[in-house]
């Protein structure tokens, strides 16, 4: 149990911190190219996703279920005819795809995004692909021994070199358009995850007593029993990732053609699609990295109790994760709702996205909820599950795009309203699915207690921005807001419950013993 909160709390720790970092990085980028340029940038990125998705082939996930297990048993040997085995696999799938998509490039920027410009940043995140396969596999070890540090410091290190490099790229590049500006904001992203792989590369090389090379090949030869274990849980983990990038690939293909069937010229959706999904859309996203941490470490914690068959562990460590993922969404909604305008305004300089977090906020507390879901799932080997509920989500989400979006009196609303349905239906079905695996409990009271908590905070929250004043700036007015409605939120979370003693007590000995060495790795 406290491995599972150490390296949940390292990752929420370093997650928060490449957020913050990932912000600067966003607001850099909105300054010298716009909502145009960011729409480019933004029609590009579910492209790299989507091929990056098939080249990890879902073994992020296996990797770190499998090592949990091994280590477990003690079966040392076997972890590392794992990553010799995820490692040819995943190089030998980056060769093939990575010319694949530069050769495909402009194809896909002239006849499918209707926009040929999406040609040049597609072009410069191509080399990406092999660094970020790689990257994947040594962070699955490390997480799959519970050890999240290596992942976290790699992350941060990722954002730095990119907020480094994204300001000096733009401007170099922006005199020759707006398409080149945004390819030059997608290098400076290769350059991070490299320099991130080349530290993850190091931090392994120090901690191993093995020669990962030694036998590279014969490992790999004798590893047919080993790739069949990693595809049972990383085939179906792929299906589900695959369904969610290929439906974020089609995603502004849609939306480009839905809103010419609207009368939206490509230029102008191309900036409607900027806003939605480069300013408003990350604000949202923001407490997804507490759920990415809960997630990640889940896997491996869920995957050990459940080798021992000890259902009590699963569902207390799945009550935790959820309840703290839903406490810090319902958090961030508050926050989001009540200061939507002023907070892009600050960021961005325009308020242009502020009605799209207003429209989709309060669904988002359902997105929260999916990622615990979806690890635990996984854990369970009931993959290939989550991987249908993400199907049919994904399928219901396009389609509504596509009706709404293609409306003139909905427009780019209609689209906004196609992703967060899909979000529902997929963490409904998800949730479903979990109540036939596992013996869980649902407390109705406590879920009540945090509307109640969002609603008495939100309307807090409004009612004080009515008394701001102007005179102390912008940026002081929201940390005032933020500050007191939070206040207010977390001692209602107390008062009611919903924040336990017990558990402050806990966190506060896992957080001083973060810095304490790991355990050497006994494998030679």
């Amino acid at each position: 149990m406290s491995k599972f909160l150490k390296g949940t709390f390292i990752l929420l720790a370093a997650g928060l911190v490449t957020r913050v970092l990932g912000f600067i990085n966003r607001i850099v980028i909105a300054r010298f190219i716009g909502e145009e340029g960011v729409g480019l940038y933004m029609m590009a990125f579910p492209t790299l996703v989507l091929v990056v998705t098939i080249t990890q082939l879902g073994l992020p996930v296996a990797i770190s279920k499998n090592v949990a297990e091994a280590e477990a048993r003690g079966d040392f040997p076997k972890i590392k005819k794992i990553l010799v085995v995820s490692l040819a696999t995943t190089i030998s799938l980056s060769i093939l795809f990575t010319p694949a998509l530069i050769f495909l490039a402009p194809y896909l920027s002239e006849t499918l995004f209707t926009d040929p410009r999406t040609q040049w940043p597609l072009l410069a995140i191509a080399p990406i692909v092999p660094v970020v396969a790689i990257s994947s596999v040594l962070r699955g070890y490390f997480q799959g021994r519970q050890n999240m540090r290596p992942s976290a410091i790699s992350q941060v290190i990722e954002q730095l070199v990119r907020i480094t490099l994204i300001a000096v790229l733009t401007k170099t590049f922006i005199p020759y358009g707006i398409e080149y500006a945004a390819a030059g904001a997608m290098i400076a992203s290769v350059i991070g995850e490299l320099v991130s792989l080349i530290y993850l590369m190091t931090t392994f090389k120090l901690r191993k007593k093995f020669r990962l090379r030694k036998n590279f090949f014969q490992y790999v030869q004798n590893g047919q029993s080993t790739f069949h274990d990693l595809m049972k849980i990383a085939l179906p983990t792929t299906g589900s990732r695959l369904i969610g990038s290929v439906s974020w690939f089609f995603e502004p293909i849609v939306v480009a053609h839905s809103l010419a069937i609207a009368g939206v010229a490509a230029v102008a959706a191309t900036k409607q699609y900027g806003a939605l999904t480069g300013f408003a859309m990350p604000l949202l996203l923001l407490p997804s990295f507490i759920t990415y941490s809960l997630s990640t470490s889940l896997v491996p914690a869920i995957s050990e109790a459940n080798s021992r068959k000890n259902m009590k562990v699963i569902e207390h460590l799945l009550q935790q994760s959820l309840r703290f993922s839903l406490l810090t969404g319902g958090l961030a909604i508050v926050v989001l709702y009540v200061l939507a305008e002023p907070l892009m305004t600050l960021m961005y300089g325009t308020a242009n996205g502020s009605a799209f977090i207003k429209l989709m906020a309060p669904f988002f507390l359902f997105y929260y909820f999916q990622g615990p879901l979806q690890a635990a799932l996984q854990a369970l080997d009931l993959a290939r599950a989550a991987m249908i509920n993400s199907l049919i989500g994904n399928l219901a989400k396009t389609a509504v795009i596509f009706l709404l979006a293609s409306q003139p009196a909905f427009g780019i609303n209609g689209v906004a309203l196609g992703m967060v349905m899909g979000i529902v239906l997929i963490t409904l079905l998800h949730f479903a699915t979990m109540l036939k695996a596992v013996s869980f409990t649902f407390y109705v009271k406590d879920y009540l207690k945090l509307f109640a908590i969002i609603l008495v905070s939100g309307s807090f929250g409004y009612l004080l921005w009515d008394w701001q004043d102007p005179r102390l700036g912008l940026a002081i007015n929201i940390f005032i807001n933020a500050g007191a409605a939070t206040t207010l939120y977390l001692s209602l979370s107390v008062v009611l419950g919903l924040i336990r003693k017990s558990e402050l007590i806990k966190l506060q000995s896992v957080a001083k013993s973060l810095f304490t060495s790991d355990s050497k790795f006994p494998f030679s």
